[in-house]
């Protein structure tokens, strides 16, 4: 059986990024190529992590600190246009 699969190296261990079949202990051949990163799409990034924190009460109440904060300094800003 022959099939290729993607994975990441973690120093000496790849993680594969599926289940292959293969049981527990079982030897196998593996054969490493490089794949580049400009491989990816522009914008993978984004949607590989959508909806990560989307029910995270924590983070939910950073963002709106954060938000209350950007407005104030919003109205701080001073007006470089008047004389």
């Amino acid at each position: 059986m022959s099939i290729t699969v993607h994975g990441v190296m973690h120093g000496r261990t790849i993680e594969i990024d599926e289940d292959v079949g293969v049981a527990e202990g079982q030897k196998v051949e593996v054969q490493v190529k490089i794949v580049s990163m400009s491989a990816r799409k522009p914008g993978e990034g984004f949607f590989r992590t959508e909806g990560a924190l989307a029910d995270d009460v924590e983070w939910d109440g950073i963002m709106e600190e954060i938000y209350k904060a950007r407005k104030v300094e919003w109205r701080q800003v001073p007006d470089l246009e008047a004389p």
